[in-house]
């Protein structure tokens, strides 16, 4: 017959008193933790690869290539929209990157276009056109501080003032657009002849990151969401238009978008009148 099995008692522990609460005294004299001087690398290195962009950018129309100095900023505007996503999607954001993003953008797009578009148009106007450069990187370096001032602030929906990739684009849009149009035999003018013009484009752009007009920042699509089956068609049309001819459709592109935000301030100001209460007749 077996025996029957023995049950095992746990011995009685008491229980622990609760902690005292720690003043605020206390918590002032604790030294703080020592924050990790490490970085992340793969949101640095796409910052990194758009700083070289830019910079290289530089070094292409000092020898005088300026297509290829064109479309290296083209390239830095997709590294620059590269890092900030990857550094979301792998929890990855520090304040390191985001001066470090700070520093490389003043460079690829707010030193280098303007340097561009002397070096290819600006230079034979003299004061002019050194003066308009400097307007435009003079924009770039106040619109990226003010971005980085008022991140939290304002409307994540729309930019105050137009975004220095997008001014950018628009200053290296025409250099490429016209180098191109004038390689296939389109047309015969050179960065001389269009001085006007690239003068006119690069005080806009310069003035216009300095403004209060909204641009709308795509920030809001959630690329999560599940869409109609009609987009993918759409988004493979667009790719065919885009490589069908870039220079003329990207340049086309940001300057509507360098224009609509104008636009939507005029909107803006005129549903404003619109919406205000009439004064009441004297009696």
């Amino acid at each position: 017959m077996e025996e029957p099995k023995r049950r095992r008692f746990r011995p009685f522990r008491a229980s622990r008193a609760p902690r005292p609460p720690v003043s605020a005294a206390e918590v002032a004299a604790t030294p703080a933790r020592p924050r990790s001087r490490g970085i992340y690398i793969l949101p640095n290195a796409f910052t990194t690869a758009n700083l070289f962009a830019g910079f290289y950018a530089i070094v292409q129309a000092m020898n005088g290539r300026f297509e290829a100095a064109a479309v290296a900023i083209f390239v830095a505007m997709v590294l620059d929209s590269l890092d900030g996503r990857v550094a979301r999607l792998t929890n990855t954001q520090s304040a390191f990157g985001e001066q470090y993003d700070s520093m490389s953008d003043m460079v690829s797009f707010g030193a280098a276009p303007a340097l561009i578009v002397y070096e290819w148009s600006l230079r034979g106007m003299g004061k002019l056109g050194w003066l308009a450069a400097f307007v435009y990187c003079a924009g770039a370096a106040l619109r990226l501080a003010r971005f980085n001032a008022n991140i939290g602030v304002v409307d994540k929906r729309y930019f105050q003032g137009l975004p220095s990739p997008a001014a950018a684009a628009l200053v290296a849009g025409l250099v490429w657009i016209a180098t191109d149009l004038r390689e296939t035999r389109w047309i015969d003018a050179t960065g001389t002849d269009l001085r006007w013009l690239a003068w006119a484009i690069t005080l806009y752009a310069g003035v216009t990151m300095v403004s209060n007009a909204p641009f709308y920042s795509f920030k809001d699509l959630n690329l999560k969401k599940s869409v109609p089956y009609m987009a993918v068609p759409l988004i493979v049309l667009a790719f065919v238009l885009v490589s069908s001819d870039p220079p003329i459709v990207l340049f086309s592109l940001f300057l509507v978008y360098a224009v609509s935000g104008y636009v939507v301030w005029f909107w803006r100001w005129r549903a404003g009148r619109g919406t205000t209460p009439p004064t009441a007749p004297p009696n």
